[in-house]
């Protein structure tokens, strides 16, 4: 999957633009993906930076969108 980071002035993440193909696959395994309520709270928003610092500084942890798939169908 190509995924594309959007990020703001100061170099944070704000966005993640997915190829539509793979959002259509998504969308057909998970119906309701587009349900999720998006307020996200603070502490969450924290965890994810620093994931996010943490995949930046070894990028070799990101696995393919297809091994995630897997491990969840199991």
């Amino acid at each position: 999957m190509s995924v594309q980071y959007i990020s703001d002035t100061k170099g944070q993440v704000t966005a993640v633009q997915v190829p539509i193909k793979e959002w259509e696959m998504i969308k057909s395994k998970y119906p309701d993906v587009d349900n999720i309520d998006t307020s996200i709270p603070e502490w969450h928003k924290e965890i994810i930076d620093e994931r996010l610092e943490a995949l930046k500084r070894n990028p070799d942890m990101i696995l393919p969108i297809e091994t995630l798939f897997d491990e969840l169908d199991n």
